[in-house]
């Protein structure tokens, strides 16, 4: 009796694990600016545009990143797609781990 009440508390721990799991990878969306790590929401570039200065430190092997609520999460993702948006108020949707977010999409979205 004992074994099928251990048994029956096993199962049920990993069904809470697997939901708790499933919650975790779910899609998130955040709005924020596209900035990068280095300078986050303060760019330090005298004479550049928020997006010039984004721009040059991701020359410089900064990394591209979203400021939302005063937090920067670093994002992966398509380069390509983040340059056109540098500077930009966006909404980004995709999975977070910690600091970082997978990006599955990202657009412009008004003030």
């Amino acid at each position: 009796m004992f074994q099928l009440k251990k048994c029956a508390s096993l199962v049920v721990l990993v069904f809470v694990l697997m939901g708790a799991l499933t919650a975790m990878a779910a899609p998130q969306s955040f709005t924020g600016t596209l900035s990068e790590s280095m300078c986050g929401a303060k760019h330090m570039m005298a004479g550049k545009t928020d997006a010039e200065c984004t721009r040059a430190c991701i020359k410089a092997n900064s990394k591209y990143a979203l400021v939302a609520d005063k937090k920067i999460y670093i994002l992966s993702g398509r380069e390509e797609d983040f340059s056109t948006l540098a500077g930009k108020r966006v909404r980004v949707t995709g999975e977070n781990s910690g600091d970082t977010i997978s990006v599955q999409s990202i657009h412009v979205v008004s003030n």
